[in-house]
């Protein structure tokens, strides 16, 4: 697999670069969701993952609109497919301001999969996304999940032992990048040259997220 030239800060990030890959029999597909029908059904899977959760007396997000996000025509939203199924969704983004960690990033934003399903689904998406990285020449990926009580209270100490299982690092806690308290996650970045036999993508590379500290 060859890989694209990184464009460089001074060529024009308003033309997203694909980070395709040469088109395969591979099971999954990962690529944006680049029609308002694809955002909807992206919308419809936040919602019903939100509505499972609630069922669960596991917390949702009480300070942002997640699936109102999705349907945002600025945002770049890729997903997750299996023969034209909407796995997950989530929105991919370069190296945002967290407030929580230095460094450049792939941080993966607002990541929901189908209620019930295995957690195949979630190593899948860190089995991408290390490599994703890789392929951006960015060193770890980030992200956030939910974390209203102690990191050891469960559920979700069951779930982050499953997370650091799959290689993400627990990196505490804390107010996350919608104002909720979040559980702060790290994975390190590792090119799979061999992974486009299972999951084809077909993802554009991220814009350069705003730095909010530059705001007044």
């Amino acid at each position: 697999m060859t890989r694209p030239t990184t464009p460089t800060a001074s060529e024009d990030r308003s033309v997203p670069v694909p980070f395709t890959q040469t088109p395969s029999a591979a099971i999954y597909e990962m690529r944006m969701l680049s029609t308002a029908a694809e955002r909807e059904e992206a919308a419809a899977l936040v919602q019903d993952r939100q509505r499972w959760l609630t069922l669960h007396s596991l917390p949702v997000p009480a300070r942002a609109d997640i699936p109102a996000q999705f349907r945002e025509a600025q945002t770049m939203p890729a997903g997750l497919f299996e023969d034209g199924r909407l796995l997950a969704c989530m929105i991919p983004e370069h190296d945002p301001d967290l407030g929580w960690a230095q460094g450049p990033c792939l941080f993966l934003h607002s990541v929901h999969t189908l209620p019930g399903q295995s957690d195949d689904i979630t190593r899948l998406i860190t089995l991408w996304a290390s490599d994703f990285a890789a392929r951006l020449d960015l060193p770890v990926v980030r992200a956030e999940t939910l974390a209203r009580h102690a990191l050891e209270a469960e559920p979700l100490a069951a779930l982050l032992r499953r997370l650091t299982d799959t290689g993400w690092d627990v990196c505490g806690s804390g107010s996350g990048r919608d104002g909720d308290r979040v559980a702060r996650l790290e994975l390190p970045a590792e090119p799979r040259p061999g992974l486009s036999a299972l999951i084809s993508c077909q993802v554009h590379a991220p814009q350069q997220a705003p730095d909010a500290r530059s705001n007044p």
